[in-house]
């Protein structure tokens, strides 16, 4: 891998010094990628409006093509971070506007560009707010292949396009998670289930791979539910990325009505539980189940 400076005439960042990760990485076969630590887009998609793109200016690099807002990822920045933060300074994407759903990753060896798949919770109107953007669209899923495409979103495109309809959801049957464990849980159950609800809210942050969701792509983002009974009803339900849902009465009937409900609006079920006659019921509503042992080996690699 050879690192290469900028060319005469490429832009500079509208705020501050070039970061180091501004430069051109060359492979072994002369092919040339930006982003010396690699690169990052977002693919915003909203459900009324399509999937935000950007018509890139003539004198960039395959200029007149439509691509994702994204460039170079700045040294130790991950990529979620990197792609939401280009989409900030191409696109003006408001804080707290897009929730993350995938990463999809193309690695070649000597560079890699991380695709970060996002649901707008919060519409706006993008922003022409640097010198590389002709104009910015939302562009029906539909009518995406109809336009002049950078390349490599050109080839990433059919791929993230059959990952659009999924949106996986992670149900935890708190009461089974925590009992798995012989560590005096008996003597505080709120207390037991809120630590494992912090360690739950961190690994939600992090995504999960898809490997162990069942799905194609790298990392998701699934959303997080939780179900709490009994003495556990008395912890917050202010957790970070988990929506805590307290049952009124057994458990399980809650946790299969969540389930049911859920593959109802066309959400990917997987609810986390060892109870055999509760894992019964989950199939049957067309969910998936995960035992205790997933969780906690998935909370232990944090």
């Amino acid at each position: 891998m050879t690192i290469l400076p900028p060319e005469p005439g490429e832009p500079r960042r509208p705020h501050g010094p070039r970061d180091p990760g501004d430069a051109w990485v060359e492979a072994p076969d002369g092919q040339r990628y930006w982003g010396r630590f690699g690169a990052a887009g977002l693919l915003a998609l909203d459900a009324d409006r399509g999937v935000l793109l950007q018509h890139r200016v003539g004198w960039s690099h395959f200029g007149g093509t439509w691509a994702l807002p994204g460039g170079a990822r700045h040294q130790g920045e991950d990529a979620a971070t990197g792609a939401i933060r280009e989409a900030q300074e191409e696109a003006g994407v408001p804080d707290g506007a897009v929730r993350a759903r995938l990463e999809s990753v193309l690695d070649v060896g000597v560079w890699t560009y991380t695709t970060l798949v996002a649901d707008v919770v919060e519409p706006f109107t993008p922003v022409i707010s640097d010198p590389e953007s002709l104009e910015l669209a939302w562009v029906p899923i539909d009518d995406v292949d109809a336009l002049p495409l950078h390349p490599g979103f050109a080839a990433s495109w059919p791929l993230l396009r059959s990952l659009l309809p999924r949106h996986p959801v992670v149900v935890v049957d708190v009461a089974n998670v925590v009992g798995s464990v012989p560590d005096g849980w008996w003597r505080d159950r709120a207390g037991a289930a809120s630590r494992l609800l912090d360690r739950v809210s961190r690994r939600a942050s992090r995504g999960v791979s898809a490997d162990a969701l069942w799905l194609e792509g790298d990392v998701w983002f699934p959303r997080w539910t939780a179900v709490v009974e009994g003495q556990a009803r008395a912890v917050s339900t202010e957790v970070a990325g988990v929506e805590v849902v307290a049952a009124p009465g057994e458990g399980d009937d809650t946790i299969v009505s969540v389930a049911a409900e859920f593959r109802d609006r066309g959400h990917d079920v997987i609810v986390v539980t060892s109870d055999r006659g509760l894992s019964e019921r989950i199939v049957e509503v067309g969910g998936r189940v995960r035992g205790a042992r997933w969780l906690r080996d998935l909370l232990d690699a944090d």
